[in-house]
């Protein structure tokens, strides 16, 4: 139910036209490989997490597998989350109400809520948990994450603070969600070991 009707434009409706000015002025090349980012970038860290899942297989180490496991959880409770928030704050799209100058990718239609950013709250979600998980790979998510919030803003589909604000749901979900797998989830991976599943856990 909805509870508010966020003005976003009156947050940072300049800084946003900031952007999107600068996307019509960069070159066609780049504003394309932004646009394919912006839609199919949370590909990649589906790719992160299948990897996670795959080195604590090799490893054979119940806290390791506990943690891969939590990390899409967490990038789908981020998302329940978000979506949540996103009921509560009715904000319409930036390209709805800047129009000029056009931007890079079609503008969503009318009731497709802007406020806060899904794709920057599973980016987050799943950064954040991936750091938790790995540190190497964990950086790589980090910077993944931060353009992902970048693109979103770049092709016109948020406001800045629509992404900040989702980056924040999704680290909030996340996070101590890895802290609760990693003190509950390796007695639960050590008994699940033991059945059908074990070729899944462990190499």
């Amino acid at each position: 139910m909805t509870l508010l009707s966020l003005n976003g434009a009156s947050i940072d409706g300049g800084l946003y036209h900031w952007f999107i000015v600068q996307a019509q002025n960069a070159p066609h090349w780049f504003d394309d490989l932004v646009s394919f980012y912006a839609s199919y970038g949370l590909g990649l860290f589906a790719l992160m997490m299948l990897w996670c899942w795959w080195q604590a297989r090799k490893a054979r180490s119940a806290g390791s597998m506990a943690l891969a496991l939590a990390v899409p959880v967490a990038v789908v409770l981020a998302y329940v989350a978000n979506d949540i928030v996103k009921s509560i704050f009715d904000e319409p799209r930036p390209c709805q109400v800047i129009t000029s100058p056009a931007t890079i990718q079609p503008c969503p239609g009318i009731g497709d809520w802007a406020f806060p950013s899904n794709h920057s709250a599973i980016a987050a979600a799943a950064a954040a948990a991936i750091l938790m998980l790995d540190r190497r790979l964990g950086a790589i998510a980090v910077l993944a994450a931060l353009v992902m919030g970048f693109s979103r803003i770049w092709v016109g589909a948020h406001y800045p603070h629509d992404v900040l604000v989702g980056f924040v749901v999704g680290a909030v979900v996340a996070v101590p969600l890895m802290l609760a797998a990693k003190r509950f989830g390796p007695p639960l991976v050590v008994r699940l070991e033991s059945g059908f599943l074990r070729p899944l856990l462990t190499a």
